[in-house]
């Protein structure tokens, strides 16, 4: 008898290589790198044809000045509600410097509420108008007269504004004792610190402002700054005194 033997044919499976992690990583970092240089090349080729246009910066027009049809420029400064009245009684002796010494324009707009300072024909020199503009700034945050004319004799003086948030997070019965302290009683906590570092400070509610010289002023904000986050008086005069005297010596 014929035995009819059947042959299996061989199953062929495909069997996925196990692929470490590193060589997982590996191979992303050939394949980015490959990446990377097709895109460069294809830059280069467009840098090469359009230079012009891709290297090329955007041009802007100049700022224009704020100035009137007759050429002038103007300087405005808003004047808040409570400082209207002392406006009114001191309006000619700030009138008085700007238009006879300063050889300025000033007016004091009723509609918008604010003090418009221009210059003229008579204006020799254009840094004046800027001057002007500080000095009636400095008389709108709470400053005297005397005091914010400093700012128009000499040209070495600043006026720099903060608030006590600004140096810690206070808020009611916290926030109404820091600026307590900065005040002192009856104000002698503020009279010391301009008295010794030579400054004028202004506290109107929870904001600060200083005029003085930059050094002047970074003393005074650094002791008005300490008072804030809760440090002895005595220890912030003794530090004044220090510094104080240290910075007279250099000079």
């Amino acid at each position: 008898m014929d035995v009819e033997i059947k042959t299996e044919e061989p199953v062929t499976e495909e069997f996925t290589p196990v692929v470490s992690k590193k060589s997982k990583k590996a191979l992303k970092r050939k394949i980015d790198d490959v990446e990377k240089e097709e895109e460069g090349m294809a830059v280069e080729e467009v840098s090469e044809e359009q230079m012009d246009t891709i290297m090329k910066r955007p041009a802007f027009p100049p700022l224009k000045k704020e100035k009137l049809k007759d050429g002038t420029e103007v300087r405005k400064v808003t004047v808040p509600r409570h400082r209207f009245s002392p406006l009114k009684e001191n309006w000619m002796q700030i009138y008085e410097p700007i238009v006879e010494h300063l050889k300025l324009q000033v007016r004091f707009n009723l509609k918008s509420r604010t003090i418009e300072i221009r210059t003229c024909k008579e204006t020799e020199n254009i840094q004046n108008l800027q001057k002007a503009a500080d000095f009636v700034r400095a008389f709108t945050l709470g400053f005297e007269v005397e005091d914010a004319l400093a700012l128009v004799r000499l040209d070495d003086l600043f006026v720099e504004s903060f608030e006590v948030t600004d140096v810690k997070m206070l808020k009611g019965d916290h926030l109404s004792r820091a600026v307590g302290r900065v005040a002192g009683k009856g104000g002698r906590t503020k009279f010391t610190v301009e008295n010794v570092t030579k400054t004028r400070i202004v506290v109107a509610d929870t904001k600060i402002h200083i005029l003085g010289s930059y050094q002047s002023i970074a003393i005074a904000r650094r002791a008005i700054c300490n008072l804030i986050l809760g440090s002895p008086i005595n220890k912030v005069y003794g530090t004044l005194r220090s510094v104080s005297a240290r910075a007279v010596e250099r000079f």
